[in-house]
């Protein structure tokens, strides 16, 4: 299970540093997110955030279990 959510994350991450990076460089987010909802940029950054302790998380799962 944490390793699907560490995918998710991963994802989330992506699509949160796309729409940053949109935001920065041209005059919209990149990504799929931008296509479906309008988020504000704070957002964007929240959702990278998100995404990387999701990720960071279930990676330490998978960490673990090879220690075990």
């Amino acid at each position: 299970m944490r390793e699907i959510l560490g995918i998710v994350g991963i994802v989330v991450a992506i699509q949160g540093t796309l729409g940053v990076v949109g935001r920065v460089v041209g005059e919209k987010p990149w990504g799929v997110l931008q296509q479906w909802f309008d988020i504000p940029a704070g957002g964007y950054v929240a959702l990278a955030v998100v995404g990387l302790v999701l990720a960071a998380w279930g990676e330490s799962g998978r960490a673990a279990r090879k220690r075990a």
